[in-house]
Parts: structure tokens; C-alpha cells; sequence
């Protein structure tokens, strides 16, 4: 095929799939439902990947549907699906426009003991069990840490902006929405990346995917056989060069009338850019070989719906419950923690790391932000992968959506029923922190927001009562925790488990009469 309009088609459809990917990470009012999440995120390689490896199961072989593709028509995921390599040619193209230089490429040979190291290690480490060098290195994770960390709190901020001026005249379509930064740590490492992505992107086009990524350098193995590639027409090439200019992954030799197809992305800029149609994509031929193309849908999700809805009813629902008593005096005891909580549905922390990329969708897609990125709770190797937080926020009774947008199944699915029964952790009770004991002031803002009523008041002095804890019923949910108005220290705080344990049902269905979404 000679036509330019392969590139035009490559550009349209790659231009909808980083608009759709960007949308899934910034839409903070849940426009999409999460039953879209599967189908979106099907065909991203590395999630799907390792969810296959976990379940086995057939919804989750999108990786293999990827190998089959770049078989048959080369890296053209990298081109069509891959939302960071799209971001790149986007910021590749903005490059040009600022120097023309950065536009003409020209051939380079490759860093093949880089690349190839760089993904021996990678298997390496995967293969004994360690997935942190995979999910820093992913692609869609890096791509989704850019929208989470970045991206997303420009859009809140421009739509807290334009609320503010339409409630001037009594507009209120769009509303003010909270904007919560994260640890400063956590914006090291994608921060980092944002700068190496974008330099390596706005000077060298596709250098960072044909050197560091892992995924490109291993469907640019399989690339070398696909059966549709680009090539020459050695009776129509003139050795112009124009090809090599237009390539961004610098991979067209046209003195030699070769193409290194390990590297090629079948972005058909140099099919555009040659005015003598020396150059097409078509089946392999056995003279020379050339590289690839292809088309396939894309993937990915949507989400934080339920955050609107707390922001729109906190106000009312705090003055519904009454405000807790301020504490004059600053508590003394540190929490206690001995194991961070990791989500419902994660089974436990050493199963959870093993499998997280740290893409933060699930923290995206958590209505209350309890879902934080660690720091060094989980120890170095988990460093951005979340975490719930009770000082940020606590987690819903009756949300499970973290569970239900997982690309790689260190969630997995919970039914709502299950997940009121699975216990993450196990509130613990400071009585020298509670103000009734510091201050003899009633308080009781735990056990007000207690779903399960684990937190309970037992008579203490006086007419005062004084919280207390039941192990076998509470689930970990932090309501207690994010409740509790004591500083710099909670007077109870909930310690994860290690591996998630069963929860008994409560005996009384008082859950129904409390809000499940948290006032503050």
C-alpha cells in the first residue's frame, strides 16, 4: 500500500485513542460507567498480561491478541494503541514546530545492549516474583501517572475557575470540586519520567519506546517476522533520504534501502513524505524485508463518579450529624501502625505488590481518596503503589469500584456483600489520645461512623462514654479513623492486615439507618 492515506488514517485514529485514554484518567465525574473499564483496557499489554497470569482467564488475553497483531502486521500497537507512545508523537510533533530540526530524524543505530538489557532484567525480576522495575517501566502505568499526578488537577482547577464565575449568575451546571495533592515523594519518580519521556520525545521522536520500554523492545523482536511491513521499491527509490528525515524512530537506512523493523512503529511518515513511491506497506517479500502496520481498537476506562456525589452532599450531611468537639491539647501517642492497609479485593500486601503497576486508576477512581500512592509503606519496591490513607479519606461501605477497575487483577472483583465482610485491617483504640479521656469531653465521632458498629460507647465516668473496639466485626473501612478529630495523632487508627481476613456479619442491621458516605 503507497498511500499517504495510511498515515492520515494512523493520525485520526491515534489522536482518538489518547483523547479517550486522557478522558479515563481526568473524567472526575464518572460520565463512563466502570463496566467500560474491561473493554477499554483489553488490549493494554502489560495489565492484561500480568491479570492473565493471575486468572488465566479468557477476558484477560488481550496481551495475546497484541502478539498476534504485531505477528501479522508489526508494531503498530505501539502507533495505534499505546496511549504514551501517542503522547509522545504528540509531543515529538510540538518539537517541530518549535525547531525545525527536531523534525528531520535521520537513521541512528539502535542501543541494542541497552534495550535488550533493559528487558532481560525486566523478565528477570518478573520471573522471581518482583514487579516493580515492570510497573515503573509500563507504558499505560507511566501514561496514567502523568494524567493522575499531572494532567487531572490542571482540569480541576480550570473547572473550579469557570464554576466560580458561573455561580456569580447563579449557574450551577458545574460545580467546585476538591483538589487534593498527594506526598510530595510521590511526584519523584513521575515527574522523572515526564522529564525523560519528554525531552528524549521532543528531540529524538520515538527513542525512549525503541531503547527503555520494555514492551516495545519485545514486540520489536516479533516485529522482525510479521508478515506486513514497510519496504522499498528499489526501482522507484532514489535514495533521497526524505524517508529517513520523516521517521521518528530513526530506523530507515536509505543508503542501504534497509529498515530496522525492531524499531519501526508504522507511523507511515516516511509512505507520506516519499514523492517518488518508493516506499509501501504490504506483505513481506522475500528479497528485502520492511516493516509493519495495523489497526485495532483501543482500550481503556472510566471513572470517579461517587466523588460528586459526596462533594455536592457533604456540607448537608456534616450538619445532619453534628460537628465532633475540638480538642484544646495535642495527643501524645504515636499510631502504632504496623502493616499499611492495602484495598478490598487485594487478598493481602504481599499479593498486591506483586501484582500493582501503580497505573492509579483505582486511585482515580476512588470517590472518598482513601486510595492513596505509598511512599515507603510498602518498602521501596512499592513506592507509588496505593495505599488506603484514613487521613485522607476512608472507604465506603458500599463502593467497591476500585475492585471493578483493576487492570491487572492486584484487585480483583468484590461483590458489595463480600467486600462489607472482607477485613483489610482492625481498628485500634489509643485511650490516651481520646480527648473523653484527656479533656472529660463527650465525643463519639468514631463510633457515630462506624458501618459495622465495631466502634461501639461503653460507659466510662461519669455520664461520659468512651469508645471500644470489636476485632471480629470490624472491616478496616477508616471511618473511625478519618472521624476522629484528635492531632497530631488519632485516638484510633486501623492497622492492616497482612493477609485479608473474614469479617462476621453484624448481628444488628443498624448500617442502614448511617450514611455510608463520609460527611467530611
Amino acid at each position: 500500500m503507497r498511500s499517504s492515506a495510511l498515515k492520515h488514517i494512523r493520525t485520526v485514529f491515534a489522536v482518538l485513542v489518547l483523547l479517550l485514554f486522557a478522558f479515563l484518567f481526568i473524567d472526575f465525574r464518572g460520565l463512563l460507567g466502570e463496566k467500560a473499564f474491561g473493554p477499554i483496557l483489553y488490549l493494554q499489554f502489560v495489565p492484561s498480561f500480568i491479570k492473565f497470569v493471575i486468572t488465566g482467564v479468557a477476558a484477560s488475553t488481550g496481551f495475546i491478541v497484541v502478539l498476534a497483531l504485531t505477528a501479522l502486521t508489526g508494531r503498530t500497537y505501539c502507533s495505534f494503541l499505546c496511549p504514551l507512545g501517542i503522547l509522545q508523537d504528540s509531543i515529538s510533533r510540538v518539537g517541530g514546530l518549535v525547531k525545525r530540526r527536531f523534525r528531520k530524524y535521520g537513521y541512528k543505530k539502535p542501543y541494542t545492549i541497552l534495550r535488550y538489557f533493559i528487558l532481560v532484567v525486566t523478565a528477570a525480576i518478573l520471573a522471581i516474583g518482583g514487579v516493580y522495575v515492570l510497573s515503573i517501566l509500563d507504558p499505560y502505568s507511566i501514561f496514567g501517572r502523568f494524567m493522575t499526578y499531572f494532567a487531572q488537577p490542571v482540569v480541576l482547577f480550570l473547572n473550579n475557575l469557570l464554576a466560580s464565575v458561573l455561580g456569580k449568575f447563579d449557574v450551577y451546571t458545574i460545580y467546585h470540586v476538591d483538589i487534593k495533592p498527594y506526598e510530595l515523594a510521590v511526584y519523584i519518580v513521575p515527574a522523572a519520567f515526564l522529564l525523560l519521556v519528554g525531552i528524549l520525545s521532543f528531540r529524538y521522536g520515538r527513542l525512549y519506546c525503541n531503547t527503555v520500554c520494555p514492551v516495545g523492545t519485545l514486540l520489536g523482536l516479533l516485529s522482525k517476522v510479521s508478515l506486513f511491513r514497510i519496504r522499498f521499491d528499489e526501482d522507484k527509490c532514489t535514495r533521497c533520504g526524505r524517508c529517513a528525515m520523516a521517521c521518528k524512530s530513526s530506523c530507515i537506512d536509505f543508503l542501504n534501502k534497509s529498515v530496522d523493523l525492531s524499531r519501526c512503529v508504522n507511523c507511515f511518515n516516511c509512505i507520506d513524505s516519499c514523492k517518488e513511491n518508493g516506499m509501501s506497506y504490504g506483505l513481506v517479500r522475500l528479497k528485502k524485508p520492511a516493516m509493519h502496520d495495523g489497526g485495532t481498537d483501543p482500550s481503556r476506562r472510566s471513572f470517579i463518579a461517587g466523588s460528586l456525589v459526596l462533594l455536592a452532599g457533604g456540607s448537608q450531611l456534616v450538619r445532619a450529624q453534628g460537628t465532633p468537639p475540638t480538642p484544646t491539647k495535642d495527643s501524645t501517642v504515636k499510631e502504632d501502625r504496623l502493616y499499611p492497609v492495602s484495598p478490598p479485593g487485594s487478598v493481602g500486601i504481599e499479593s498486591f505488590t506483586s501484582r500493582c503497576t501503580a497505573c492509579t486508576l483505582c486511585v482515580n477512581a476512588c470517590p472518598t481518596n482513601v486510595l492513596q500512592p505509598s511512599v515507603n509503606e510498602y518498602g521501596f519496591a512499592g513506592i507509588m503503589q496505593p495505599r488506603m490513607d484514613f487521613h485522607s479519606g476512608f472507604c465506603n461501605f458500599d463502593c467497591n469500584r476500585c475492585t471493578d477497575v483493576c487492570p491487572t487483577g492486584a484487585i480483583m472483583p468484590l461483590m458489595i456483600e463480600a467486600k462489607k465482610l472482607t477485613q483489610i485491617g482492625k481498628a485500634v483504640f489509643i485511650k490516651e489520645n481520646c480527648i473523653v479521656h484527656t479533656e472529660k469531653t463527650a465525643c463519639g465521632a468514631c463510633s457515630e461512623h462506624c458501618p459495622t458498629k465495631a466502634c461501639h460507647m461503653v460507659p466510662y465516668e461519669g455520664s461520659l462514654l468512651i469508645p471500644e473496639v470489636r476485632d471480629e466485626i470490624c472491616v478496616g473501612c477508616g471511618a473511625c479513623e478519618y472521624a476522629c478529630p484528635t492531632r497530631p495523632f488519632r485516638a484510633i487508627f486501623v492497622d492492616g492486615n497482612p493477609l485479608h481476613e473474614a469479617a462476621i456479619k453484624p448481628e444488628s442491621e443498624e448500617l442502614e439507618a448511617v450514611p455510608s458516605e463520609f460527611p467530611f
